[in-house]
């Protein structure tokens, strides 16, 4: 695949992560690179909670585990939902690769060892360690390395 169409695949994929309360479903498209070149590719999209907020009950710091929700935690959340990352009920406004990102910074600073398992718990997602390991081929990942670390303190 060029470079172009992947760079655009990219920034497709990091919209469509971003989006929030998202249903269950796929979206299909297609891509034409040069040489005729085709690829088909399919996305499917679960939903980034358990229940849409008009639905179910909110999370909470008490909803948090309890390795989330020390003081240490909580001055980390707080700088977290400043930076605009995480809302008020701690789940992520960024894409599916940054979010894998800030929870291994979270994670590094607090001790834990078991990240991806808590993590993926909290947010509702799954893969996460796929999240990571592909936000760190990415070329924006520094500078969003860099910006956590800014914020985060």
């Amino acid at each position: 695949m060029n470079e172009n169409v992947t760079s655009q695949l990219d920034e497709l994929l990091e919209l469509l992560h971003q989006k929030n309360h998202i249903s269950q479903g796929s979206i299909v498209f297609n891509i034409y690179g040069k040489g005729s070149q085709h690829i088909d590719n399919q996305i499917n999209i679960g939903k980034t909670h358990p229940d849409p907020p008009c639905l179910g009950r909110e999370k909470s710091a008490g909803d948090l585990p309890n390795e989330l929700a020390t003081d240490k935690a909580m001055v980390l959340w707080k700088k977290a939902q400043e930076a605009g990352y995480v809302d008020e009920h701690f789940q992520p406004l960024i894409s599916r690769t940054q979010a894998a990102l800030l929870a291994d910074t979270i994670a590094d600073r607090l001790s834990i060892k078991e990240k991806w398992k808590m993590f993926e718990g909290l947010w509702n997602r799954k893969y996460m360690r796929s999240d990571y390991n592909l936000a760190l081929t990415r070329k924006r990942t520094l500078d969003f390395q860099d910006e956590l670390k800014r914020q985060l303190g």
